[in-house]
C-alpha cells in the first residue's frame, strides 16, 4: 500500500524518485497486495496493480538514499544485517505529522484496520513528499 501511495504522490510531484517496497519475510515474495488493501486503494483512484511484494535486498543500502522500515522491529532487523549509514534506516512515521511509531500491520485484521493504515500511509507519504521536494530547491 505504500510504496503505490508514495509512488504516485512523488509522480504528482514531479520528483524523480524511484520508489521500491520490500519485506524481510520471503514468505510473500510475488504475491500482489492483499485484495482488502487493493479495495482501499481503488476506492481513492490509486492502481494497487503496481504493487507486488519482494524481499528486501540488502544491495539496495547500496543503491538508496533513504531506507524505510514500517516498524522498529523490521527496523532493527535490517540495521543488525549490514552497516548504515546514519540517517539512511528510519522509521516510515518519523516524517508523519502526527508522531512516530509503528505502522500496524493490518494483515490480520479488518477492512478498518486498512483504512487506519492507508490514513497513516498518505498523511506520511505526503510529509515525506513535501520535505523532498524542499530539499531538491
Amino acid at each position: 500500500m505504500a510504496q503505490v501511495i508514495l509512488e504516485q504522490l512523488v509522480a504528482d510531484a514531479g520528483l524523480d524518485v524511484e520508489v521500491v517496497s520490500a519485506g524481510t519475510d520471503v514468505r510473500r515474495s510475488g504475491e500482489p497486495a492483499d485484495d482488502r488493501a487493493a479495495t482501499i486503494l481503488q476506492a481513492f483512484g490509486y492502481d494497487p496493480s503496481r504493487h507486488q511484494a519482494q524481499q528486501f535486498d540488502l544491495s539496495w543500502f547500496d543503491e538508496c538514499d533513504l531506507v524505510l522500515a514500517m516498524d522498529a522491529r523490521n527496523r532493527d532487523d535490517l540495521d543488525e544485517l549490514t552497516d548504515v549509514a546514519p540517517g539512511q534506516l528510519r522509521l516510515f512515521r518519523s516524517f508523519d505529522p502526527q508522531g512516530p511509531g509503528d505502522v500496524p500491520d493490518p494483515f490480520f485484521g479488518d477492512e478498518e484496520g486498512f483504512r487506519e493504515v492507508f490514513n497513516t500511509v498518505v498523511r506520511t507519504s505526503t510529509a515525506i513528499v513535501a520535505r523532498m521536494a524542499a530539499n531538491r530547491q
